[in-house]
């Protein structure tokens, strides 16, 4: 019944959303008399807030049409190379005219993105996909919206969710570098380790960013949730059939307009400052600062429902019963052994300010792959970085990527028995004091922060 209210009020808003906009837009055109009435730059302000309140958000674009690799400018195409009821795996694929350019571009490692499937889009990485695009062939998961899968493609587990990365690596080819995001890390982990077990070539390397390997470890206010209500309350209180009016009618899914209310939950104080300063650029002109803002929040309001079986699935194994630590997690009657990952590097990587995904969380995957020899191993926390900031934005860019870019081009050098560079994060530690009085409780650390530190 809630998504239905839902779906009601949606409907309901629609029209003044759009009112709002068409009278912003009669307060602000140079060609329009009411642009001359006195205070007509704040009554078209006031009506674009509005419109930019109400709207409905639909899944962005990636928008990479182009990308500057090697000091030249390639064109970039999104292509589908499989599609599944649940996810399509897209590659950027890059032309140049230029036969020395091409040659140069076959010769760069290939990395599978693997996206997040916790509420947003995976074009909420497209600065992480941009950025790879300069030295990499890149592929990504592009996970399909619940309600747009018809009730006969039947039920998506996490354990579907390991087997289509299963998928994913094979089809790419051996030689893949694999990155995961967030919530993938755990599963991206599972697949591989179920691969090593089974006595198939793993990717060449795992970087692992921002993941839960280990929810125990300082919990967040997403872990305490998850942690402290039972899988009872979830599958009785967040749970809800898809509506009529959508391919998936009667599929049950975590929607995602309760997923962008915790979001927004999390830090209300900032959304409505954000949005206030939104109006107040408006008011000036700031063109730079609005478009920043719409690009932001076009994306960040831009959410899809999780499958039902998926999202209580997570909620218990990585949340609740801690199945991967544990060593209690078995995926089709074969139990998840990260110890037999042999082959591939591993990098993990932490934002000094995340609030999703705790200190240590990500980084307990090291105790865990205790068969990837010490040298193989890296961890670099980012220093001042919350969670989208160590994979989007200027520290994304300016900070993380050369440390991804040169951890690859290290392991990819070993492969094809070139002399390997020493990858970034295994430079000698620098050693920080951190102050926990300058942070949140949530943020502050008590201990010496260790902002680029190689294992062992």
């Amino acid at each position: 019944m809630l998504y239905q209210l839902y779906e009601a009020q949606r409907a309901l808003m629609a029209p003044f959303a759009d009112f709002a906009a068409a009278t912003a837009k009669l307060y602000k055109h140079p060609l329009s008399p009411f642009t001359h009435v006195p205070g007509a730059q704040r009554l078209s302000a006031g009506f674009e807030l509005l419109h930019r309140l109400g709207m409905d958000y639909e899944k962005p674009e990636f928008g990479i049409k182009s990308v500057r690799s090697g000091g030249v400018d390639v064109a970039v195409q999104e292509q589908v190379t499989l599609t599944k009821p649940f996810c399509r795996l897209i590659r950027f694929k890059r032309y140049s005219d230029d036969s020395a350019t091409l040659e140069r571009m076959k010769a760069q490692p290939s990395v599978l993105v693997v996206a997040p499937l916790s509420g947003h889009h995976s074009t909420l990485l497209r600065d992480t996909v941009r950025s790879l695009l300069q030295d990499h062939k890149v592929w990504i998961t592009d996970w399909t919206d619940a309600r747009m899968v018809p009730v006969e493609a039947g039920p998506f587990h996490l354990d579907d969710y390991v087997r289509y990365i299963q998928e994913f690596i094979r089809l790419i080819g051996p030689d893949v570098h694999v990155i995961s995001v967030c919530q993938p890390t755990v599963p991206v982990l599972a697949a591989v380790s179920l691969m090593g077990s089974a006595g198939e070539t793993t990717p060449l390397s795992l970087t692992m960013m921002g993941g839960p390997i280990d929810a125990r470890k300082s919990p967040t206010a997403v872990n305490n949730l998850a942690m402290n209500r039972s899988y009872e309350w979830f599958e009785n209180n967040v749970i809800h059939r898809v509506p009529q009016n959508y391919p998936g009618a009667q599929r049950r899914v975590y929607p995602g307009f309760l997923q962008h209310t915790g979001f927004v939950a999390m830090n209300p104080d900032r959304h409505a400052t954000a949005h206030y300063d939104y109006f107040l650029d408006l008011v000036r002109g700031d063109e730079d600062s609005t478009e920043a803002h719409r690009q932001f929040y076009d994306e960040y309001n831009a959410v899809l429902d999780l499958p039902a079986e998926y999202y209580l699935d997570t909620i218990k194994t990585v949340f609740q019963d801690f199945s991967l630590v544990e060593g209690r997690w078995e995926i089709d009657g074969h139990l998840v052994r990260p110890q037999d990952i042999r082959s591939s590097a591993l990098l993990t990587i932490e934002g000094e300010l995340d609030d999703i995904s705790g200190a240590g969380q990500t980084r307990a995957a090291h105790g865990l792959c205790t068969g990837i020899p010490k040298t193989r191993q890296f961890h670099y926390d980012v220093e001042g970085a919350g969670h989208y900031g160590i994979f989007s934005g200027r520290r994304w860019r300016d900070i993380v990527y050369p440390h991804v870019r040169d951890f690859i081009a290290r392991f990819e050098q070993e492969r094809a028995g070139r002399p390997a560079k020493a990858a970034a994060p295994a430079r000698k530690p620098r050693v920080i004091a951190t102050s926990a009085a300058a942070k949140s409780p949530s943020q502050a650390r008590k201990t010496v922060k260790v902002t680029a530190r190689a294992k062992g």
